[in-house]
């Protein structure tokens, strides 16, 4: 028999990111038992349409905000590699840093973003392709092999991920139910307050979402991904 998935890694661009596409997911998995981790990779220093707020302010609020939601989902491991939002790109030094947090954390899942556009025009973010795309390459094969980023040993082992879920919209392939903890989710997504003028149209899309997401299966509120199983 499989081992049980123990250990979670949520890898995201930005700060509200793990909520709005998968916190039903991380509060199931950790009322499940599971240890969460996240890892941010940018600041969120951009957004904001308040014309008096600075990029150095507006990091420090979304960082605090994001420590909110994280422990909300009961989420106490926050990483934040401090990229400037907006400007990330696949570099070297970047897939060092992501391979870094999951030799660190040696999670038995990833959860990641989508690495394709998609309808979605908020999922399809460019810093989220971006981020979505290095997750998959340092899942497979840079913190797995030893060879890759010598730099990181002898004090970061390599370490193989078992299982992969990609935030998904279209045609999923795992549909999460996320009944029990939709309210959940929505008091994490509310401790992004610097990013909504009107929490209460957000959250009524947020619950469309799911319900359209959920509906398929006969879920009232879904979440959904690809999964990918390493062989």
């Amino acid at each position: 028999m499989t081992d049980p998935i123990r250990r979670v890694l949520m890898i995201t661009a930005h700060p509200d990111d793990c909520e709005f596409g998968a916190g039903g997911t991380v509060a199931k998995f950790v009322k499940e038992g599971k240890d969460v981790a996240l890892v941010v990779v940018t600041n969120g220093d951009k957004g904001s349409s308040d014309r008096t707020m600075t990029s150095p302010r507006l990091a420090e609020i979304r960082a605090e905000e994001q420590r909110n939601a994280s422990r909300t989902l009961g989420v106490e491991q926050v990483t934040f590699l401090g990229y400037p939002d907006g400007e990330v790109e696949d570099t070297r030094q970047l897939r060092l840093e992501v391979s870094r947090e999951i030799r660190r954390y040696r999670p038995d899942m990833v959860v990641c973003q989508n690495p394709r556009r998609t309808y979605n025009l908020g999922a399809s973010h460019r810093d989220h392709r971006i981020v979505g795309g290095v997750a998959l390459d340092c899942i497979y094969p840079l913190s797995r092999d030893h060879l890759a980023f010598p730099e990181l040993m002898p004090e970061f082992e390599p370490h193989k991920v078992r299982e992969v879920y990609v935030m998904q919209w279209q045609d999923p392939h795992v549909m999460v139910d996320i009944s029990e903890v939709m309210d959940l989710k929505i008091k994490a997504l509310a401790c992004h307050a610097s990013q909504f003028k009107d929490f209460a149209a957000v959250e009524k899309r947020v619950r469309q979402r799911g319900a359209e997401l959920g509906k398929p299966a006969g879920y009232a509120y879904a979440e959904a991904f690809d999964r990918i199983v390493m062989a």
